[in-house]
């Protein structure tokens, strides 16, 4: 079989946009219906090869084949106006957009995992549009590799995600990210949260990660999220489908609402939360469990973000999520809160990335990751401190994004840390002897450190890679300008970031001094 190039992807894209471009919709009322058909192409294939093996299985006997036998297998039953080649060979005279509503009314009436989870928007689509869409996505080949469509999936969820912007961002997390989070914390089984699912990127990967570790994503992880905007869980059941999983995805504001009763239930939570939100009720949440740290006084949820994450794991659970880099340095409040979360020895690794790995901001982050079972290892008090701002591959003069031996070392770096063994999967091998020359972990100048909490403590309690890990040594010829002129940029944005801070800060502060002289 041959495996799905990134030429077909590009190629599939570039004709689908290209239609777009061409018609009077805008992105986001183009996007859910074409990745609709992805689902659909996708449902196709595995029924048709569902549908050949039990042909075969039940050849000489007379029984009538029915949905449970495709059900038995996991696959999506088809009934017959669903299938793809029928909608193809409609004649242009028939009501097209109406034949692929129906096919998706019929798919979610067959499989009820599927209710109310598919398009049936295709009506705001032209005709003549939506005939080609079809065609274009009949170039996907039925010869290819099992998760090839949800390589297909991703990559145009992606490129939506750029086209729509602000909203773009609250649904996708950059793939090479995502990878980076699962590899250091290792999700080989258990039940997984993420309380800010978007569009289930968190899940795929770990259940790719489980694959390639020679286990059934489906069957050793149970995948469970929490996501606030309906059509935003459409699309992440329709990616979990296209990847052959199924998770337990409900719909709900984390501040406010506990469906999955979260504290202390998870293996493993991973996040991309909004930054830096504003106006929580924090008088509603102040006595709940999830929040075992306090209220931070600032107007600022990271904390609470933080707080739900960490009171999400069970004793010898990890997490993995993205945050804004000024939460590893904020003060006041949110400091006390940082300076309890360190000492109760969860925290494990802080990664600091690059500015220009999201679509729709241009500023660097930081990951975190919390690591409960380390409290009964030698690592209890210590936290590793990686500087990945220099480790990046330029996608175009706005976008970067790590490649697979990129996430490999960095991955590597922690699991040298933890005394495990590190991997070779992507020809990481010659990059981690270079740096780590015995194969045990050290601290590299400008990479990596490791320090304990004592450090942290004489850092103001900061949690920020670049406090720690310092500068590498350069010749005299080897300075770059624009690398060097890129770093003063990040390191600007971070400062103005802070000082915006700041600002908000000392105005709060006026205003409660104000209120208590009247």
């Amino acid at each position: 079989m041959s495996s799905i190039s990134n030429e077909l992807e590009k190629r599939l894209w570039s004709a689908a946009d290209e239609l777009r471009a061409n018609s009077r919709l805008k992105a986001s009322e183009y996007s859910t219906p074409v990745l609709g058909l992805i689902f659909l192409r996708y449902a196709d294939y595995k029924f048709t090869q569902a549908e050949k093996e039990i042909s075969s299985a039940t050849t000489g006997r007379r029984r009538r084949i029915g949905k449970t036998d495709y059900q038995a297998r996991g696959v999506i039953y088809l009934p017959d106006e669903a299938r793809f080649q029928q909608l193809l060979d409609l004649p242009e005279s028939e009501n097209i957009a109406q034949a692929v509503t129906n096919a998706m009314k019929a798919i979610e009436a067959e499989n009820p995992q599927l209710k109310e989870v598919l398009p049936k928007t295709y009506n705001r689509i032209e005709k003549n549009t939506l005939i080609e869409l079809l065609r274009i996505m009949e170039q996907i080949p039925m010869d290819i590799e099992g998760d090839a469509f949800g390589k297909v999936y991703e990559y145009f969820l992606g490129k939506f995600a750029m086209n729509e912007g602000q909203r773009g961002g609250e649904f996708f997390t950059p793939t090479s990210i995502v990878k980076l989070i699962v590899e250091i914390i290792e999700p080989f089984q258990g039940r997984i949260l993420d309380p800010a699912c978007g569009s289930g990127g968190m899940f795929v990967q770990s259940a790719d990660f489980v694959h390639n570790h020679k286990g059934n994503g489906n069957g050793q992880i149970s995948i469970n999220g929490i996501e606030r905007v309906a059509e935003t869980i459409r699309l992440c059941k329709m990616n979990l489908a296209v990847h052959g999983l199924e998770g337990d995805i409900r719909q709900a504001n984390s501040y406010y609402e506990d469906p999955h009763r979260c504290v202390g239930r998870f293996d493993f939570v991973m996040a991309n939360p909004p930054f830096n939100v504003d106006r929580v009720d924090k008088e509603r949440i102040k006595d709940d469990p999830r929040f075992p740290f306090g209220m931070p006084r600032v107007d600022n949820a990271n904390y609470l973000w933080i707080q739900l994450f960490y009171s999400s794991l069970n004793e010898n659970g990890r997490a993995g999520f993205v945050m804004a880099n000024s939460a590893a340095d904020a003060r006041a409040s949110e400091l006390g809160l940082r300076k309890k979360l360190i000492e109760s020895e969860a925290v494990d690794v802080m990664v600091s990335i690059a500015s220009n790995f999201f679509y729709t901001v241009t500023l660097p982050c930081t990951l975190w990751f919390f690591d409960k079972s380390k409290r009964n290892t030698n690592r209890r008090d210590k936290v590793l401190f990686i500087d990945a701002r220099h480790i990046y591959e330029q996608v175009d003069r706005a976008l970067r994004e790590f490649t697979p031996q990129q996430i490999e070392f960095l991955s590597n770096i922690a699991r040298l840390y933890r005394g495990e063994e590190p991997e070779n999967r992507h020809d990481n091998a010659e990059l981690l002897t270079k740096n780590f020359p015995d194969g045990k972990y050290v601290d590299v100048a400008g990479l990596c450190k490791v320090a304990t909490i004592e450090e942290i403590e004489a850092q103001g309690w900061s949690l920020n890679p670049g406090r720690y890990v310092g500068v590498a040594e350069r010749k005299a010829d080897d300075f770059d300008f624009v690398e060097r002129l890129q770093e003063l940029n990040e390191e600007l944005e971070r400062l103005n970031v802070e000082a915006h801070q700041l600002e908000e800060r000392i105005a709060e502060n006026v205003g409660m001094v104000l209120e208590g002289l009247v």
